[in-house]
């Protein structure tokens, strides 16, 4: 693919001085900032990134796992912009990528649906947009290149399989169950799956009732309110789904600060998701029971991708990342000295 360094260094200067235009600037790990001969000479290959925003500790490792591959030393420059939350950042973003004639867009959007319209802009300019992360809902899947991240139903029944793994152990297989559920964003790809996930396999067990599902927003501040919600207005509370460990940083918050325990030992059973360093560290606290991990080192596989791309090779359309689980039976700080996030 041919380089349009000089176009991204003219549209860049452009959109400086445009009111409306949203910060760009390069978060490869030496965060450097490139001059018009630089973006002209070397040949670098110039990638847009649209983040959903840095809400959780699972977003930050995503973002750094793309600066720290798409580096100078790789033969890249990452144009980076964090859409905080709001998808019509995202859109301004997508659309000054396309002005700057980026080589490739990487697009993690914050919800499935209202993409077709600049997604098109971006076909109609020859630019391939790699979707990570959340999907997109598009009637025409030509409009982007190929979709990575993860399995979130699979995350989500494999959740309410240990939980009936769990349950049998303890005796309570035959246990009315009330359970309460903190969705992550409604919409977003990460929420739906793991809430069709789980309700599936929740299906199958007659004596588990889920007394409400209320959104957390991904953040821990949201899951602390609406645990408090949850703590006053349900009696009993069995067991706590929380669709990321922000939320569930948020949610044990609340429950002791009721008077209640929760984990191995306690009232209330904790499954979260995500698998960050600080939930597994919550872990060996006895706080919460298992976690389910989304892995967020995304960047080394989009590489691969791109490279493939660069030599005129097809790509899979849809890749999943490998991902596993954590609970308390395991040697976790074993698994800690070798966590990479």
């Amino acid at each position: 693919m041919a380089k349009k360094g000089i176009h991204v260094f003219l549209a860049f200067l452009l959109l400086c001085f445009s009111a409306s235009c949203m910060a760009t600037k390069d978060l490869s790990a030496e965060e450097e900032t490139y001059s018009g001969t630089q973006l002209e000479d070397d040949g670098h290959i110039v990638i847009g990134f649209s983040q959903v925003g840095s809400e959780s500790d699972w977003r930050n490792a995503n973002t750094q796992s793309f600066k720290d591959t798409f580096t100078t030393a790789n033969g890249y420059y990452l144009l980076y912009e964090d859409a905080q939350q709001k998808q019509e950042n995202q859109l301004r973003a997508v659309r000054n990528f396309i002005l700057q004639e980026v080589d490739y867009i990487i697009l993690d959007p914050i919800i499935e649906t209202g993409w077709e319209t600049v997604l098109m802009e971006a076909k109609d300019a020859g630019i391939p947009v790699i979707v990570v992360d959340r999907q997109v809902s598009v009637a025409d899947e030509s409009l982007y290149t190929c979709w990575v991240g993860s399995n979130f139903k699979a995350e989500g029944k494999r959740a309410a399989k240990w939980l009936e793994n769990y349950l049998k152990e303890q005796g309570r297989a035959n246990e009315q169950i009330e359970i309460v559920t903190l969705q992550g964003t409604l919409e977003s790809t990460a929420q739906r799956g793991r809430t069709a996930g789980f309700r599936k396999i929740l299906k199958k067990n007659k004596h588990w009732n889920m007394l409400e599902y209320k959104s957390g927003d991904f953040t821990q501040a949201k899951g602390q309110e609406v645990m408090e919600h949850f703590l006053n207005t349900y009696e009993q509370i069995d067991v706590v789904i929380s669709e990321n460990d922000n939320m569930t940083f948020g949610a044990v918050e609340a429950i002791l600060a009721a008077g209640k325990t929760c984990g191995p030992q306690g009232d209330i059973i904790v499954l979260s998701f995500d698998a960050v360093r600080a939930a597994l560290q919550f872990m060996q606290q006895g706080k919460i029971n298992a976690d389910f991990e989304c892995n967020p080192l995304l960047g080394p596989i989009v590489l691969d991708i791109i490279e493939q791309l660069e030599k005129g090779e097809k790509v899979e359309k849809i890749q999943y990342v490998k991902e596993q689980y954590f609970d308390t039976s395991m040697d976790l700080g074993a698994i800690l000295e070798e966590r990479a996030y």
